[in-house]
Parts: structure tokens; C-alpha cells; sequence
């Protein structure tokens, strides 16, 4: 019995720490389906009105595709690039166009990563990361990134409603 109670103690002190120092479980927001087909239907229209064929996929927050929709003209090289930014966007929390300077870096080089303007993530309160957008097709990359903007602006104002 006496060696049982300094065990039994020393189990307490190590489980009770364990608990202290946060949870074992942490809740993940995660947008929905319906949140993500509005983001890549108000890119492909945003893009439409300035003329061009695209197209955006949409990731969630681990990078693992929601939604992906190509326009009916636009290049089919465009799908697999459009889920490459938008899986480098949630992956480094930044949007690709700021990452431009490291496309020629170790880092950079890695294979799924594209580094050049065009993939943003979707930020629930300004931090939050909930998913990712990217969008190729234009003729640049600025103009990739305005289409996922505008895309994201559809459902940001419910999205910040939201939390």
C-alpha cells in the first residue's frame, strides 16, 4: 500500500501536466461545399468580365481539393497549376504573390509548390485559415490573383458573420 499512494501521485502530477498544458483535441473550421463553389463561381466570373478563361480551384485548409472548375475555352494546363497555388497558399498561410522571391530556392523548387501570383488563402477575421483559392488562366498572375479576390469576396463578409 505505501508504494502504491507515491505512484499514484507521481500518475497525478504527470496526467495533471499534460492536461495543463492545453487541450488534447482542438475544434477545425473548415468551409463548406456550397462556400466553396460560390468562391470559384465569383472567380470564373470575375475573369469572364475582363474576358478571360480560367481555371480555380478551391483547397481546404490541408490542401486537399474542394471544388476545381475550368471555363469552357480555358487551357487545360490551367487545372493542375490552378490547385498547385491554391495548395502553396494554405500551405504557407500567404498569398503566392508574395512568395515570388523564393520560386528559385530550395523550397521553392519543390514539386505541387508554384510560386508566382495567383493562389491566396481564405481568412475567416483576417486570420483564421479556412481554405485556399487559386486561379490560372490570365495572362498574368496579378490578374490570376484579382479573380481568387474577388472569388473570396462573394462569401467574406459571411464568412466573418460567421465566427
Amino acid at each position: 500500500m505505501k508504494k502504491t499512494i507515491p505512484v499514484l501521485i507521481a500518475t497525478v502530477l504527470v496526467c495533471g501536466s499534460a492536461l495543463a498544458d492545453g487541450p488534447m483535441v482542438v475544434p477545425l473550421q473548415r468551409l463548406s461545399m456550397d462556400s466553396a463553389v460560390k468562391i470559384a463561381q465569383g472567380a470564373i466570373e470575375e475573369c469572364r468580365e475582363k474576358g478571360i478563361q480560367i481555371a480555380v480551384t478551391v483547397v481546404d485548409r490541408e490542401g486537399t481539393v474542394q471544388v476545381t472548375l475550368r471555363d469552357t475555352i480555358a487551357a487545360p494546363i490551367t487545372v493542375p497549376i490552378s490547385k498547385m497555388k491554391a495548395f502553396t497558399a494554405v500551405n504557407f498561410n500567404a498569398a503566392t504573390s508574395a512568395m515570388a522571391d523564393r520560386a528559385d530556392t530550395p523550397i521553392g523548387r519543390v514539386e505541387g509548390l508554384v510560386m508566382s501570383a495567383g493562389g491566396v488563402p481564405v481568412l475567416v477575421g483576417g486570420s483564421s485559415l479556412v481554405a485556399g483559392v487559386g486561379v490560372s488562366g490570365a495572362p498574368s498572375g496579378e490578374t490570376d490573383e484579382e479573380c481568387a479576390l474577388a472569388g473570396i469576396a462573394e462569401i467574406q463578409d459571411d464568412l466573418d458573420m460567421a465566427m
